[in-house]
């Protein structure tokens, strides 16, 4: 595919915990269903998925459950994602400030998509159920890759202009790191037994974070000014005398 071009500049938002407010009934799921399979205590298990969050969940088992038979992993997997889609994401809605959030970015013309671990088919239906589905070009899901793949993606599609990642987590701020020219920015999060704060997203490599998104259209021109190269200033009139 040819590269694209755009108006602005694009922004590509993680969904979970980024666009949707899910993330405590996600959390919940996987706690029960890691400790049917591996017997954590649910507490445990759900602080373990938090501090994971942003992985494909396969990932996310391999990496705490590494001796775990695979088949069990797998078998585990395919519990909690049907488990997320018929008890989480039946009840899940976007955070408040994002249906004008959208609209407003839209309407300064940045090009926008979302990049999840969650099937793209599944993504597409929630953004269109919440109204949401209108203001993206495209949703990329599991089955395109990785969060890291669907960056450089559209880095190469939409090469030299400016990129941003909106995520939630540990694991976006570094996808976006690892992918020249993408800026990561973030939402911070609070909730009962779990808070990443905006100076932890920071110390991961946010050039901004907040606990809402409501300011992200100031602070996305604000980081493009600073893209921009400094003119250089005119010598002064006690400079000009100097040089005669």
């Amino acid at each position: 595919m040819a590269p694209r071009t755009v108006e602005k500049g694009v922004v590509v938002f993680d969904l979970d915990g980024t666009l949707l407010d899910d993330l405590s009934l996600i959390s919940a799921v996987a706690a029960e269903v890691m400790e049917k399979a591996f017997g954590t205590p649910a507490e445990e298990a759900r602080v373990h998925y938090l501090a994971t969050t942003g992985m494909p969940f396969e990932a996310q088992l391999a990496q705490l459950y590494p001796d775990a038979p695979l088949a069990l992993r797998r078998s585990t997997a395919a519990t909690f994602h049907q488990r997320k889609v018929t008890e989480a994401y039946a009840r899940a809605h976007p955070f408040p400030e994002v249906p004008k959030l959208l609209k407003s970015l839209h309407r300064e013309q940045w090009t926008l998509a979302v990049a999840t671990g969650s099937e793209a088919e599944m993504a597409e239906l929630l953004l269109e159920r919440e109204g949401l589905r209108y203001w993206f070009e495209e949703v990329l899901g599991s089955g395109d890759g990785t969060k890291r793949e669907h960056l450089a993606e559209y880095r190469r599609r939409y090469p030299g202009v400016p990129m941003f990642l909106v995520g939630d987590s540990r694991f976006d701020m570094e996808a976006a790191g690892s992918v020249p020219g993408i800026v990561p920015v973030a939402r911070a999060s609070r909730f009962p037994g779990w808070t990443l704060t905006p100076g932890d997203l920071a110390k991961w490599g946010a050039a901004w974070a907040d606990y809402s998104l409501t300011d992200l259209p100031t602070e996305l021109a604000r980081l493009m000014a600073a893209r921009r190269p400094k003119r250089s200033r005119p010598a002064t009139s006690r400079a000009r005398r100097a040089r005669k």
